[in-house]
Order: structure tokens, then sequence, then C-alpha cells
């Protein structure tokens, strides 16, 4: 498949290459739509097999960044950046390279934090750029998203759980956690504050460390999806979902922060037949993007408004719910449908 039919099959506008040869940065910008404003979305740093693993990547995580804004009401549309790894040992100097064609793009993309990126990477793009949200509160930024992203989490695990015919009290409540980076980790601090028994597992043994000091109960990656639980939430790597997962998945619920995690289209039909609740990723985890979108806003950024729209994540997605129930449709299509009749509007 060609990049202009890849861009066309999935509704993008806009896919940029880049590549500095001072620093040797190589990058990918795709702008999947402008529709409701400027599309916002992360920088991932990652090791990519080739160009093209990281051209269906950046090709999925802006498709989902513009239904993620959309569901969440946001003034904007959907975008995001890969690049391709490794990152330039002058940091400095690869962020303004990165920069540099973030700005090219003319405000058509706005970047932000994603795998790789930290707030004072923010700083470095806004030495070059204004095209880039999520710097410290000290810099007069909105600062860390991820402790919103694990909030909208935690809000959207009580909505799947009601779905479920299940109460949403977390006291007692099953959960394992898939991947306890920043957002996992928030999401097992929160549920064991709630008096949740927490699995967790990561393949990184500091993340490990933290989330048993955290009080999760540790087991092996390999494991975790088929755990006996209540609730399954994947907050790490996206397609866990698939044809051959599914079947082993003993949750009644899933409900987490990872990006694209159903493997294909038809896993979310898997999903039903099994009657298993699955709360649709890009509404569960917009979080962090309605925080970093705050930034944008004419008014300036303001916090309680943030906390008001990741509590309304619940909100979306019992009506998400309902709606899946009166149609019969999946919860995925019918999220899918909402983002897109209002992108369409």
């Amino acid at each position: 498949m060609t990049v202009f039919s890849s861009m066309v099959a999935d509704g993008h506008e806009q896919v940029c290459f880049f590549h500095d040869p001072a620093t040797g940065l190589r990058a990918i910008i795709a702008i999947h739509s402008t529709a409701r404003g400027p599309g916002v979305g992360g920088v991932r740093i990652r090791h990519y097999r080739d160009e093209a693993e990281a051209l269906t990547d950046v090709l999925r995580l802006s498709e989902a960044m513009s239904y993620k804004a959309a569901c969440a009401g946001l003034a904007c549309g959907g975008a995001k950046a890969v690049v391709m790894g490794p990152f330039p040992a002058d940091r400095v100097a690869g962020m303004h390279a990165l920069a540099g064609f973030v700005e090219h793009v003319g405000g058509r993309y706005i970047a932000t934090e994603d795998m790789g990126m930290s707030e004072s990477d923010i700083a470095r793009l806004n030495d070059v750029t204004r095209f880039a949200v999520g710097r410290s509160l000290a810099d007069g930024g909105s600062g860390d998203p991820s402790p919103h992203t694990a909030q909208g989490v935690i809000n959207g695990m009580r909505s799947a759980l009601r779905a479920a015919g299940m109460s949403d009290d977390f006291n007692g409540l099953k959960v394992a956690v898939q991947g306890c980076g920043s957002v996992g980790l928030g999401v097992v601090e929160r549920l064991r504050a709630g008096g949740a028994v927490v699995l967790a597992s990561d393949i990184s043994e500091t993340a490990i460390e933290r989330a048993r000091a955290a009080g999760a109960e540790i087991v092996a990656n390999d494991d975790i999806l088929a755990a006996d639980v209540d609730v399954l939430a994947p907050c790490g790597i996206g397609a866990v979902l698939s044809e051959q997962s599914i079947p082993t998945i003993r949750a009644r619920v899933i409900a987490g922060a990872a990006n694209n995690q159903l493997a294909t289209d038809a896993d979310a039909a898997r999903l039903a037949e099994r009657g298993i609740v699955y709360a649709p990723d890009f509404v569960i985890n917009a979080g962090g993007v309605i925080n970093v979108a705050d930034e944008i806003d004419p008014a300036g950024y303001d916090g309680q408004r943030v906390a008001a729209r990741v509590a309304g994540i619940e909100a979306t997605l019992d009506d998400i719910f309902a709606e899946a129930a009166r149609t019969g449709q999946t919860s995925a299509a019918t999220a899918l449908a909402l983002a897109r009749s209002r992108i369409v509007a």
C-alpha cells in the first residue's frame, strides 16, 4: 500500500517526512483532521524496524487523536509525530531540529508529549516554535498530562463497570493493569486508594518496583491479559486485544489507557460476543490531551475547566454504552460514529 492510498483510506489530510542532515533526526508528522481546529498530538520517540512500521504507527495514532479530541468536545483536531530512534546524542540540537519540522507545517500541528518525551523537551521545542504545548507548571504550561489521563481512566472505568451490571465501587474490585509507566502507575495508585486489589505487570524493572511500592501484586507480563480479575486495564502498548488474546481474557470489563488497544476492527465484535464490556480507548484515555489542549484556549489555561472535562469522560461513556445497547452496535463502533459525526459537523 502506498502512502497516498494509506492517507485516503484513513482520511488523512497531510503526511510529512523530515530529515535533518546535521543531527540525523528522522521524523514523520501525520495530520489526520483540522476540521475542529489545529491537530494536537504527541511526539513519539521509539525504535522502529523500518519506515513502514513508523508510518503505520503515526497514521493510526493521528487518526485516534482526531476521534479522541472530538469525543472530548475539544476545539482541535488530531495529528501525531513519530521520531525514528535512536534520538540524536545532542538532545537539545535534536529537539531544535524537531521543532523546526513542527514550525514548517505552520500551526496545523501542535506537538505535545508522548513516549520518549518530557516537559523539558517541550521547553526545548518552544525555543524554536510556539506550536508545542505541555510545558511544566514552572514554565507557565499545563504540566505533566499523565495524571489527567490516569484520572480519566478511573472515571471511565466507573461507567464501564455500570455498563457491565457491576457496582462502580472500587473497594474489593480486582483489576489487572498492564503497563505501569506514568499513566499506568497513576491508575494503580488511584485504584489502590479506592480499595481495589491490583495485579500489575511491565517489562521495566523500575516500573515494576514502583507499582509494587504502590501496593500492586506483580505478575508476569505474559500472564496479565488472562488474569482472573474483574477489570483489565491495558496501559502500555497497543494492539493487545487480538484474535489470539481475546479468548483467554477472563475480565468482564476492559478499561485502560493504551492507544489502539484493538489489533483489528473485528476485535471489538469478538469482545462483544464474549460479553466483555470495552471502553473505547480514544474516549477513556483523553485526559492528557484535554489538559494540554487547554493551553491553546483563547482564555488561557484553566485547571478547573480541565478537571470538569476529564470528569465528563464518564458521562460520555455512559452515553456511548447506552447507545450501543440500543442499536446493538459495539461500543467501539458507537464511539467512532460519535467522533466522525462531530468532525463532519
